[in-house]
């Protein structure tokens, strides 16, 4: 009989849960894909009906069940930290006592009571479901591993060594001192939601200077030459407080956080480039420091910080391991993934094969799909005009609607697991295209101007403009844009901030950032034929292998799930088109766009 282990991760940010069938993924999915609420932490009811329903189980045929973290750890965490802080805190921890005191202290109780099971529950801990989750999928029998997020139960970062089917990890750094944490208080001073606006400050820091870099390593942060670090928590309030910075930072800097939806000055876009300039030495020399300690070739990268995909690119390029492979749901997500592997490997001693090329996260296309006759039968009950294309023909008809500088929601094949679309939940359009960026963020997205597009590039043809030395298959590494692509007439400007977006930086200047780089994503055949097809025949048509390729949902919405989902959304903004695997449909021909339209815009006010 196979052997089914459900992974679950909860109760802080972005839940998930995974389904493994004799070690191999099956399925795995965010909980906020199907309640429509953005980094959704209550319990993964829908995500966990997924996962059986993928593999037509149900609860009974479970083994055992995996959760991310040890509550009653955690729990300790807390407890302490308040008793040290007291009797600062008090509102914090009245806040927080609540939920714990109902549900999180009796977290096994609550697990089993909600799937009905009756087996065995394993917590691992947090940093070990990171670490699971980067290692056990990777194309590497032995590796070096590094987690680094905002905290788990002690633990903020740790590094170890994979070797084969088990995972060690030797040392940490434990809170409050968190380079996490760290990240999300600027992200927080700058005016950003916590745990859901750091790529936003990441985005924004190629418009500054790093002017505070310095005074942040004197007075918040004390940075060793193998990585570690202490903060100066007087400066900080996330301890036991309802915030994350406090009045000593805020006149460290002179000024209050910036309130939400307020105008961004030079000061915000420079305090966001001098804490990512820290943010990378501190990724930097760890990365140096573990390759040193343990000698291994390749690196396996995991945790919120980890989706810092500029920190990333400069550990591939500037240090001395030859591989780096990162787990595409680095963030919590990824730890329900994390603790069924941990079970399967470490804890049941189970054998593991790899073959040193290909990773075993099945592209990480691992949510759910629908069939021609579902998306058929869906748009039949909508009673809306569309054309089916069969054969090749769909793949010339959406290169030509993107070489005509259309806006195209793409739908096909199995939903992403991880905060990445990689062309099945996502929303492309022409990267030559000089005016495509500002018109996708302002008037498809309804995000901020200033926020870059990532490129989907055939992977044979990555390095022709991208300085890339490898795959980048998850779109979790930035890389300069090669100097052949580059307009030579853009880089004597005296252009600064937002300004700089005037610009027209290089042949593909829709994804090419301020600073002239690139959040890129490789597409191969294996992974994702259909979206490779796609490309392909934009590539014949125009000679240019790249696209933009952003995620298909509006601001504070989750990527789009169901067929329902993606609908609402074309109909809601100025998509042009909207494809759904071999279906294709035009937005002047559908019907009531006014009122989909009016409903989004009063989301977005409320």
């Amino acid at each position: 009989m196979p052997f089914y282990i459900l992974g679950i991760s909860a109760f802080y940010h972005d839940s998930a849960a995974c389904l493994l069938r004799d070690g191999e993924i099956i399925a795995a999915a965010q909980e906020e894909r199907f309640t429509r609420k953005k980094h959704d932490a209550s319990f993964p009811r829908n995500a966990v009906t997924f996962c059986l329903k993928e593999a037509d189980i149900s609860i009974k045929d479970v083994n055992l069940v995996g959760f991310y973290e040890k509550p009653f750890l955690k729990f300790e965490r807390l407890l302490l930290t308040y008793l040290n802080c007291a009797p600062w805190g008090l509102a914090s921890f009245l806040k927080a006592m609540p939920s714990w005191l109902k549900e999180k202290i009796f977290l096994k109780d609550l697990i089993l009571k909600e799937l009905d099971y009756h087996g065995e529950i394993i917590f691992p801990e947090h940093h070990e479901s990171h670490a699971a989750s980067a290692f056990f999928p990777s194309p590497f029998s032995s590796a070096a591993i590094l987690t680094m997020d905002g905290v788990g139960e002690w633990a903020t970062t740790s590094f170890g060594v994979g070797e084969i089917n088990s995972i060690r990890l030797d040392s940490e750094i434990c809170f409050p001192h968190s380079l996490g944490l760290l990240y999300s208080a600027f992200t927080y001073y700058g005016g950003f939601r916590v745990n859901s606006g750091e790529y936003k400050l990441m985005g924004l820091a190629p418009y500054g200077e790093p002017k505070y870099a310095d005074l942040i390593r004197q007075e918040l942060v004390d940075i060793k030459a193998d990585g570690s670090f202490r903060l100066n928590m007087k400066y900080f309030d996330y301890c036991a407080g309802l915030t994350m910075t406090n009045t000593r930072f805020h006149c460290l800097f002179g000024r209050r956080p910036r309130r939400p939806e307020t105008s961004l000055t030079q000061f915000d876009m420079d305090i966001a480039r001098s804490i990512q300039d820290v943010t990378e030495e501190i990724m930097l020399k760890s990365a140096n420091h573990v390759h040193e300690v343990t000698g291994q070739e390749n690196l396996c990268l995991a945790g919120g910080v980890a989706l810092n995909c500029v920190g990333n690119g400069q550990i591939f390029r500037k240090t001395k391991f030859k591989k780096v492979w990162v787990q595409p749901a680095a963030g919590d997500a990824g730890g329900a993934l994390g603790a069924a592997l941990f079970i399967w490997y470490q804890v049941l001693n189970n054998q593991r094969c790899v073959d040193g090329r290909q990773d075993k996260q099945r592209g990480s296309l691992l949510g759910p799909e629908y069939s021609d006759e579902d998306v058929e039968t869906f748009l039949n009950a909508k009673q809306v005009p569309f054309q089916k294309y069969d054969g090749d023909s769909i793949f010339e008809c959406v290169a030509e609607l993107i070489n005509d500088e259309k806006v195209i929601g793409l739908v096909q094949g199995r939903m992403e697991f991880g905060p990445r679309a990689l062309g099945s939940r996502s929303i492309i359009g022409d990267a030559r295209s000089i005016k495509m960026q500002e018109e996708m963020n302002l008037r498809i997205k309804f995000r901020e101007s200033f926020r870059p597009f990532a490129p989907s590039v055939l992977a044979e043809r990555s390095q022709e403009y991208f300085d890339l030395s490898g795959e980048s298959p998850y779109m979790l590494l930035v890389a300069p844009v090669a100097g052949l692509q580059i307009d030579p007439a853009s880089c004597s400007t005296s252009l600064t901030g937002i300004e700089k977006l005037k610009l027209k930086r290089s042949t593909v200047p829709a994804i090419t950032h301020v600073d002239y780089s690139a959040r890129v994503q490789t597409v191969d055949k294996e992974r994702s034929p259909f979206y490779y097809k796609i490309i392909e025949a934009f590539y014949r048509k125009t000679g240019c292998p790249v696209i933009i390729n952003t995620s298909f949902n509006v601001r504070g919405e989750p990527i789009v799930c169901s067929l329902e989902d993606a609908y609402r959304c074309f109909m809601c903004t100025d998509m042009t088109h909207l494809v759904l695997n071999r279906f294709v449909l035009e937005k002047d021909r559908q019907p009531h766009r006014n009122i989909y339209k009016k409903e989004l815009i009063s989301q977005i006010l409320d």
